[in-house]
């Protein structure tokens, strides 16, 4: 996308990007800004929108185990207390949403996150670290972890929690102190066809059109009313990740801040990753 900005040869109208890449190519300029007389985001979550994009899906970071785990974890919280809630676990080998899970499970509220207190983040980690078996770098990887049983416990995102039940792998999660994260959609700076592209984002991010998407796959409608249209049924609330069941229990992870300080964060992270 930054290629076709730059070059002036943009061919796309429309784009779904990581809500970090969404908050990046705001900052750089390459967006069209959003016109919220058109675009509706009643419903939305303050950090699921800003003024060039608008947030498409949720899904969620949780924590998965394996359910004849004798004392399972019921939050970060737990999971870091080795001592209390033994088991063999693995952790997300990337620091988005692995800091924000540290710091939930070190007390910090859901609301207060950021900015995010990297020293006790990591502080918290190097406590962990230890007791870590696996560090896994791929969805399909953790839920190999699980269904191998190589770790009794593990971070996992709720999409893959599905792909094991599918395959009649029995698994629990908690959604306590899960982090909501997102894909957004944007328009190209450029974009040829900006004000159908405008339109087009507006309906595909209207309850009607959201509360479809857990008939198709089980990624969270980001705003609220959707599960007000009457179109999602009890068992889809049930394991959908923004439900309001499991909304008021996670954390949205916020992307303008990891777009302005993803950098500085990942060369840390590899850092710790190598001590």
């Amino acid at each position: 996308m930054r290629a076709q900005v730059f070059s002036g040869a943009v061919t796309w109208d429309l784009v779904d990007l990581g809500a970090t890449e969404c908050a990046q190519g705001q900052k750089e300029g390459l967006l069209e800004p959003l016109d919220y007389n058109i675009v509706n985001v009643d419903g939305f979550a303050k950090d699921a929108y800003d003024k060039d994009w608008a947030a498409i899906i949720y899904y969620s970071t949780i924590i998965a185990y394996n359910p004849e785990v004798k004392n399972p974890p019921k939050n970060w919280t737990d999971f870091f207390d080795v001592k209390d809630f033994p088991g063999r676990r693995a952790l997300y080998g990337r620091p988005q949403t692995m800091i924000e899970g540290a710091l939930l499970a070190d007390g910090v509220a859901p609301d207060k996150l950021y900015p995010l207190d990297l020293d006790r983040a990591f502080a918290k980690l190097k406590q962990i670290k230890p007791s870590i078996d696996v560090w896994w770098t791929s969805g399909a990887q953790s839920v190999q972890l699980l269904a191998d049983g190589e770790v009794d416990m593990l971070a996992m995102w709720n999409g893959r929690v599905d792909a094991l039940r599918d395959e009649g792998i029995p698994v629990d999660v908690t959604w306590k102190q899960g982090t909501l994260s997102m894909d957004c959609l944007a328009i190209p700076k450029g974009s040829k066809h900006k004000d159908a592209a405008m339109k087009v984002l507006a309906r595909m991010i209207s309850p009607e059109l959201q509360a479809n998407m857990p008939s198709y796959i089980n990624y969270g409608p980001t705003t609220s009313l959707a599960f007000e249209t009457g179109k999602i049924t009890d068992a889809q609330k049930k394991i959908s990740p923004s439900s309001p069941e499991h909304a008021k229990d996670q954390a949205v992870v916020k992307a303008a801040y990891w777009a302005e300080h993803g950098a500085e964060i990942q060369e840390r992270w590899d850092a710790f990753m190598t001590e």
